[in-house]
Parts: structure tokens; sequence; C-alpha cells
């Protein structure tokens, strides 16, 4: 293993139901530059186990410790991955990599711990509003499936918690999407925001414009869609057409930023976001044509009596790719300092 005398290197990994991006850092660096870095298919492993030393054997680096953010609700350093037939266990981890200590957190967690460090080119301001000073600050992320997260004011600084109201009962936000619903129930048990709101939803939503809305379904795009290994892709491809973008996948989104609007409005409601809502997660960067339209603004304030509070809150996009690894790094750097000052017995 090639390091330099002497120095501790953090591991930090951003584990998803599609794909797994690793780093390796030296933790005292004020920058955020990696000294390795990768990306895999988390699928093509059988466990988190095998994927790390896969990553760790080609590298030559020797690490000191791990920080993880997995897709799934952590436990006590366990987890069990929503949409990866994965148990992570972070003391197990610890034992197998030889490692001083493995940190699991979840990935809207991990994301949380980056916010107070994102600077101005980090983000895209949707609506303007006013920050209040230390007020709650509220994540909604949707990637391969919908994450939830806020952070509050202690006193002293931010501090990241995790939610899974991602499975929350989902509601249709306007008259046009109250069909979904009836729809979505004979096809899944429980009909949750990710269930429409998430990469694994815009399919569901595809199916249901093409099986109830106006818009016909061309035969070389149902060509297409039928060999797919993964429609979400194919979907967000034709409806961004910039020659000639596809009716029925242009609706898709469309309904896709509603839900996503007002289930931000939601979160932002019951946390009391008064510090601001941040959109996370790898889809909403690749739709910023529409979420910079009015769809998605008006589905985030239409709260009724809180229309006003909610049109005063600043909405910021998260544009950098790397924002989970940040807060993993955040996080692991500051546990290592905080470990590295203790007394030892």
């Amino acid at each position: 293993m090639r390091n330099d005398p002497g120095s501790d290197l953090l591991l930090v990994g951003d584990i998803g139901g599609t794909k797994t991006d690793l780093m390796i850092l030296a933790p005292a660096a004020e920058h955020f530059a990696p000294l390795e870095r990768a990306r895999l298919r988390s699928a093509e492993y059988a466990d988190l186990s095998s994927l790390l030393q896969e990553f760790l054997s080609t590298t030559g680096l020797r690490i000191t410790r791990a920080c993880l953010d997995v897709a799934g609700p952590v436990v006590d350093g366990r987890a069990q991955l929503t949409n990866l037939p994965w148990d992570v266990d972070g003391a197990q981890l610890c034992r197998e990599l030889d490692l001083e200590a493995v940190d699991i957190l979840n990935d809207l967690a991990a994301v949380a711990h980056a916010i107070p460090v994102l600077q101005s080119q980090d983000l895209l301001t949707l609506n303007a509003g006013s920050e209040h000073p230390r007020g709650t600050k509220a994540i909604i992320a949707p990637g391969t499936g919908l994450g939830e997260a806020f952070l509050v004011w202690d006193g002293q600084g931010y501090q990241p918690c995790p939610s899974e109201g991602g499975h929350a009962d989902f509601a249709p936000p306007t008259k046009a999407l109250e069909a979904l619903l009836p729809y979505m129930r004979t096809r899944v048990e429980h009909v949750s925001y990710e269930l429409v709101c998430s990469g694994i939803g815009i399919p569901y939503l595809y199916d249901f414009f093409r099986d109830c809305g106006d818009d016909k379904e061309s035969p070389a795009l149902a060509e297409e869609l039928a060999v797919a290994h993964d429609r979400t892709p194919l979907i967000i491809a034709h409806a961004l057409d910039p020659r000639s973008p596809c009716p029925l996948c242009r609706t898709t989104l469309e309904a896709f930023i509603a839900i996503l609007g007002a289930e931000a409005g939601n979160l932002a409601l019951k946390v009391f976001a008064l510090g601001g809502v941040y959109i996370g997660g790898g889809l909403p960067p690749r739709l910023i044509p529409l979420l910079k339209k009015e769809i998605f603004l008006s589905a985030f304030c239409d709260k009724g009596r809180f229309s006003p509070l909610l049109a005063s809150l600043p909405v910021r996009l998260i544009t950098n790719p790397d924002v989970a690894l940040i807060g993993c790094t955040v996080y692991g750097r500051s546990r290592m300092k905080k470990d590295r000052s203790l007394p030892s017995h």
C-alpha cells in the first residue's frame, strides 16, 4: 500500500441503489480534493464489503477510516438499503476492512451535513425568498428513490436530522392527477411519494398518462421502452429532445415536477423551513428547464392560507453532483478530529 509516512486517509462513499461513488481524501486538507475516486454499479456486487475491497485493491492506498452514506434508514450504524438487497453494518465493515472506524449515514443526512459549507457556485436559486437566520432548512432529493431530511439550529450550529418522509402516503396535488392515486393502487400495495416522484416513479407516471391521458405513445418509443433495462433515462431524453420532444414524455415530466413541488412544500410546512428548501438528488439537475417554469413553484406555494409563507421561502437547487460525498467528508473529518483529540487511557 502506498501512503505517505504518518498519514491518515479517509474513504467516503455515496452508496445508492443504482451507483456507488467513492473517494479517498486526506482528512487534514482544507479543500475537497480526492486522491482517488471511482464510480461503480452497485447491483454488480453481492454486498458493500466486496465492492469496497475491490476499489481499495486498485488504489494502492491504505485508509484509516471510512464514512459512507446509504439510501435507507440507519439505526445504530446499521442499515438495510431501500432499493438494493444489501444489509450494511458499520462495525462489521470495520472488521472486514481492518479500519479504526466506519461511520454509516443516511444519504440525505450526508447531504444535510454539506449544506452549511456549500458555495454559491454549488446552488441554483429557484425562488429568492428571504432566509431567516438560524431557521430550519429542508432538503428533498429525488434520485433512484425520494430522500428527505432537514437541519435544525441547536444554538451552536446546524444539526442534520434524517427522515423517511418520501415513503409517506401520496396525495394528488391537482385535479389533473386525481386519477393517478386509484391507478397506482391497482399496481402497488402502498402508494408513497417515492413511487411517483423518483427515478423508479417516472415510469409509473408515464404508464398512467399513456393509459389514461390524451397523448398517444409512438410505436417507435414503445419498442425502445420495451427493451430498456431502465425506462427513466429514455423518458427524460425524449421529453427534453430539442428537435422533437415527445408530448407524452413531456407530460410525464411536468407531472413529476408538479408532484415534487407539492411535496417540497409539504416538507417545508412540516419542519417550518424558514432557513430555506434545498432540492437535491440526481434527477433535478437534469430537469433545470422544467424546474425554472412556473410548474414547480406554483405547486410548491399552493397551500391555501399558507401560500404567502411558502412564497417567501428561499428554494435552491443543489447542482454540485458530489454533495453527498462532501457531507460524508465533513462528518468523517469531524469525527476523526474528535477521536484524535480524546485523551488516551
